[in-house]
């Protein structure tokens, strides 16, 4: 059990979200990367949500019994979200959004935040603006699109395989198409005709379809338009885009004014955090498996069942 520091809160885990970022951290990445010194045992698990047990007593503004959700980012190895109790800094923890459940909000933050740092201060959507998201059936981007929509963006998905389609129409995209068989540039043509304001990038472009599938999407952007993609610290390599269009790569930084401003969007009306798959702790090894194969949404642990 971990015993919470005088500005720490300590959380039973209830959800613990899987993503790209824990592999880089099991492989090491992310200790090179920050200059860490591993000492084991090692508690992976960068975002998660529970309820709090005990709060330091330098804390404000929690209190034993609240749904929190928080991230730490490979800043506190001792105690990640991969268990049955963690205990984060108060400025890492936020009172859960009243549109999601506690397990959905186990996969929340970096995903959501990624999503909003992209379309916000990256790209700064603007109301009717037409905004292409490529890899919006995943988790950046199934979000990506609720949040656009909320901002008044006009959205054109690139999903992938027929359940992607169905799944980010169904969020509300205002047209789908599917990204390796489907007609892209026709569909993307006929959605903007002088071409794309915008758009975010959110899959890995690691495999020659998906680049392939990113190049030509590009094409569709219109002189001057916006491509923002997220994780640009050599996570995510540089899409090629045409020389007429600005190319941003940037990080979520996560801080309070951020995760303030995608709440607000989140309890505006209804909103999905999909978990794709859940696993039970002792199933992570399949988990990460499962990070690299299809699936929509978000993936999570569930220590507690």
């Amino acid at each position: 059990m971990p015993e919470p520091e005088p500005r720490q809160i300590l959380i039973q885990v209830e959800s613990a979200g899987i993503g790209i970022w824990d592999v880089a951290e099991r492989e090491g990445m992310i200790a090179k990367r920050y200059a860490i010194q591993p000492k084991f045992p090692w508690v992976l698990g960068s975002e998660g949500a529970g309820r709090i047990m005990s709060v330091g007593d330098k804390v404000s503004g929690f209190r034993n019994g609240d749904l929190v959700c928080g991230h730490m980012w490979a800043t506190n190895p001792k105690a990640g979200f991969y268990a049955e109790y963690t205990a984060i800094n108060e400025d890492q923890a936020w009172l859960i959004p009243s549109t999601v459940t506690t397990e959905q909000a186990g996969a929340l933050l970096i995903d959501g935040a990624t999503a909003l740092r992209g379309l916000d201060d990256t790209l700064g959507v603007k109301q009717d603006e037409t905004l292409m998201i490529l890899g919006a059936s995943g988790g950046i981007g199934h979000l990506a699109i609720q949040l656009a929509r909320r901002m008044g963006a006009q959205v054109f998905a690139v999903a992938s395989q027929e359940d992607g389609v169905a799944f980010a129409r169904r969020l509300g995209a205002n047209a789908v198409v599917e990204g390796h068989s489907g007609d892209m540039a026709a569909s993307a043509r006929e959605f903007a005709p002088n071409g794309f304001d915008a758009a975010l990038i959110s899959v890995r472009g690691q495999v020659p379809e998906e680049i392939k599938a990113c190049e030509d999407a590009l094409t569709a952007m219109r002189e001057g338009g916006r491509v923002a993609y997220p994780w640009s610290n050599n996570v995510m390599p540089a899409p090629k885009a045409p020389s007429t269009v600005r190319l941003h790569g940037y990080n979520a930084n996560i801080d309070r004014a951020l995760v303030v401003k995608l709440n607000k969007l989140i309890e505006a009306s209804a909103f999905e955090v999909h978990l794709g798959k859940t696993f039970t702790l002792d199933q992570a090894v399949t988990a990460y498996q499962a990070v690299s194969s299809h699936h929509l949404g978000r993936l999570a642990l569930l220590p507690r069942t």
